[in-house]
């Protein structure tokens, strides 16, 4: 190690990598647009399912045609920056910024548009049903009267150009010009021409304009076409009683041509611009402020470490949003609170290195001294297993997340994901760059107190005085565990489970109201509507939603004029339709993706440690979702998308609470062999309690912060995830640890022996305990 103020070669590596990254991230954020979610900025997003039609599949090609259709409908729509994409063989979604009746968006954007001219053969008998088929087409006009059609003469695809028009000098109103092609000019002159030869009142004089199986249009050949002849020229026009919205709806989905396969609306999103500019607003100063108190007990707790940590965290919310924005990822409203919490994870990589490092200090005083810079490379170096069992963790539920949910809520897993990875490079990289730059100075190592690694903390020091034998009740603990899941699931059996819409299927609708609305009352007005089904909520002063099953469009007029009538006035921020095979899906998998976290955690603790540690994790794990559930049971809660967010991160959390003490038995089993299991695990929870503390610190803060100014939907997963922190560090202490000495004694392990007397007749000397028993 050089003397005095000189840097190492691998330091000034480190320096030049971390500038070229934040170079690199700045940038990124000066250049490169944000791309925000339709939650953020408002908007629709529809979710279509494609299906066989009688004489076509519904496969991954008739889906993509089907797509490129949708395309040119959204384009003649003139939304700015659309985004359509495939999803799977049979899913295609449409995200419509700045379009707000998600209704009027799914009928123009869902109909096959299967334009179709027939000859009318005359009149069916009044109170004939209406058929379909190729020789035998019976549909009622206009005015009711069943028409007798024969086989289509032409199709949606020999028109070239449809287009609305207004008859301003004839006074004809609004109608739809169609430019025939090819084949098509030739077919309609034959039509017309035959048309032409029948009577003036003859229905046959007439041609019937079918869309969508119904007859839009069917108007008579005037008396001016000769017979035979018919209209030239591949022109011709559709009347009915337009007005321009109609016609333009019509020339647009005609110029769009038809779907190759019919489409169900499975999903469909619509959030208010005010709502999103809210969500922003709300996030970032919950952001600012929880990373404000996060910077202020840093630097109280660790001094001019803690100080350059969090320089390290405002750089790693720099490299984070330069990710998202190199990747062309969308944020979104979970996304921005997964952008928020994983502050918290660069926080639990800090903590475990400086309290590392402390150790290392204290530990080479007298016999052994060691300088400043030594003990941090130490701490760096010691801290590196279980930073990376920590982060591949959060990880593996991230992945799953991203995996098995949908819509939003993939977003906050992406966006977990990179904010790990830029945690990693915030604490590994800038953070040991400044601090190793920090302790070679003079000043510093002439007060290493001022670095807050000279001392143990007041936690740790009465830790070691005391030496409390927390492993010798473990019965105890784990009695105290299944007491505390028993009591939770209990309101799962009593109160039920609340589930959101995205996992039962039905509509949503939020609205803010210009006064106060009971929920009673609005529940009773909607029954007397007529929606007597209608399940009603509110939430702060003039917030109310509505949760119901499919409505008509009369139905929905209906709601929003029940809410405007009783809230004096009502804006719709928020509609959610999902429909019922979607909810189901998306329920089974979220089971499917809980059942793989605690699969996948299984499997790599089994990998990193021993089968018992591995269980006992996993235990713990499958404990802290039982008390979660069972918490939101109790408190009525709605189990919805984002709480299955909150639930996997949960999962990822407490985990990482309990590889960091296993982690530390590991390492002290190399080091005090002969001691008895129990012994060690009690030693391991004592030196990793000040580390399980100070990051469950540093990410209260930020959720509380969440939790008082993000909004409905941020404070409940804020506060599913403070309810999680607290399970997870009580389970990694008093359930995971005692269960993992229960199994490995019943497994008779090889470190295992019989236990001790509380004052043992010698002493070993820990390296890392500064002369604590062991």
């Amino acid at each position: 190690m050089p003397a005095g103020g000189t840097l190492t070669r691998a330091t000034r590596v480190r320096a030049l990598l971390a500038l070229a990254i934040l170079a690199l991230s700045t940038f990124l954020a000066l250049t490169q647009p944000i791309r925000l979610g339709l939650d953020l900025r408002g908007g629709t997003q529809l979710v279509l399912e494609t299906r066989d039609s009688p004489t076509t599949a519904a496969d991954r090609d008739a889906t993509d045609r089907t797509l490129e259709v949708l395309r040119r409908r959204v384009d003649a729509l003139g939304v700015s920056e659309p985004n359509l994409t495939r999803a799977g063989d049979h899913r295609i979604v449409v995200e419509l910024p700045g379009v707000h009746d998600p209704d009027e968006a799914a009928e123009v954007l869902g109909r096959t548009a299967q334009l179709t001219v027939h000859p009318v053969l005359g009149t069916a008998p009044h109170g004939t049903k209406p058929t379909n088929g190729d020789r035998n087409t019976v549909l009622p006009d206009a005015s009711g009267t069943p028409l007798r059609l024969g086989p289509a003469a032409l199709t949606g695809a020999e028109v070239r150009r449809a287009e609305a028009e207004f008859d301003a000098e004839r006074g004809g109103g609004w109608s739809v010009g169609l430019g025939l092609r090819g084949t098509g000019e030739r077919a309609w002159a034959q039509l017309t021409g035959q048309a032409a030869c029948a009577a003036a009142h003859d229905p046959a004089r007439r041609a019937a304009i079918v869309l969508d199986n119904k007859i839009i249009s069917s108007p008579a050949v005037e008396p001016s076409v000769a017979c035979g002849t018919g209209i030239t020229g591949g022109h011709t026009q559709i009347t009915g009683g337009f007005d321009q919205h109609a016609a333009q709806e019509l020339a647009l989905l005609i110029n769009g041509g038809a779907l190759p396969v019919p489409v169900d609306l499975v999903e469909q999103r619509a959030v208010g611009p005010t709502l999103g500019a809210q969500a922003i607003t709300s996030s970032a100063t919950a952001a600012a402020i929880g990373i404000a108190l996060t910077a202020l007990f840093l630097t109280v707790i660790y001094r001019l470490l803690g100080a350059l940590a969090t320089l390290a965290l405002a750089c790693y919310a720099l490299i984070s949003y330069a990710a998202l924005l190199a990747l062309g990822a969308t944020l979104t409203l979970p996304g921005l609170a997964g952008f928020v919490l994983a502050i918290g994870m660069a926080v639990d990589a800090n903590v475990l290195v400086f309290e590392r490092a402390r150790e290392e200090y204290a530990a080479g005083r007298g016999t052994r001294p060691r300088t400043l810079r030594s003990a941090l490379t130490a701490g760096f170096r010691n801290a590196l297993s279980a930073i990376a069992d920590t982060n591949i963790t959060t990880l593996l539920a991230a992945g799953l997340l991203f995996a098995f949910a949908s819509g939003p809520v993939r977003g906050f897993g992406v966006t977990l994901c990179i904010g790990v990875a830029a945690s990693m490079v915030s604490a590994l990289l800038i953070t040991r760059v400044l601090a190793e730059f920090a302790v070679a100075r003079g000043p510093v190592q002439r007060r290493p107190r001022l670095t807050g690694l000279a001392g143990l903390g007041r936690v740790r020091t009465w830790l070691t005085r005391r030496r409390p034998d927390l492993m010798r009740h473990r019965r105890r603990w784990l009695a105290l565990s299944g007491a505390t899941v028993l009591l939770a699931t209990s309101g799962i059996a009593v109160r039920g489970l609340d589930y959101g819409v995205e996992f039962t299927g039905g509509r949503m609708i939020e609205y803010t109201t210009s006064r106060p609305v009971d929920a009673e009352r609005a529940r009773t007005a909607l029954g007397t509507a007529g929606l007597d089904r209608a399940q009603v909520t509110t939430s702060g002063d003039r917030s109310l939603t509505v949760r119901t099953e499919r409505l008509s469009t009369d139905q929905l007029t209906t709601t929003d004029r029940v809410v405007d009538e009783l809230g004096n006035g009502a804006e719709k921020i928020r509609d959610e339709l999902i429909g019922p095979s979607l909810g189901d899906e998306l329920r089974r998998g979220a089971l499917i993706a809980l059942g793989l976290a605690l699969a996948a955690q299984l499997v790599y603790l089994t990998v990193r440690f021993q089968g018992a540690f591995a269980l006992s994790a996993v235990i713990a794990m499958a404990h802290d979702v039982l008390v979660l559930v069972g918490v939101f049971a109790w408190l009525d809660k709605p189990v919805d998308g984002v709480f299955l967010a909150a639930l996997l991160t949960v999962i990822g959390y407490s985990v990482n609470d309990t590889v960091v003490v296993f982690d530390r038995v590991r390492e002290l089993r190399t080091t005090a062999r002969g001691t008895p299991f129990p012994d060690l695990a009690n030693h391991a929870v004592l030196q990793t309690v000040p580390r399980t503390i100070n990051t469950g610190m540093g990410a209260v803060f930020i959720l509380a912060a969440l939790a008082v100014l993000g909004g409905d939907t941020l404070t409940d997963f804020a506060l599913a995830l403070l309810i999680g922190i607290a399970v997870g560090t009580y389970s990694s202490i008093f359930t995971a640890t005692p269960l993992a000495i229960t199994l490995t004694q019943r497994g008779n392990d090889n470190t295992t022996a019989p236990r001790r007397s509380r004052r043992p007749t010698a002493r070993r000397r820990d390296p890392r305990d500064n002369g604590a028993r062991v």
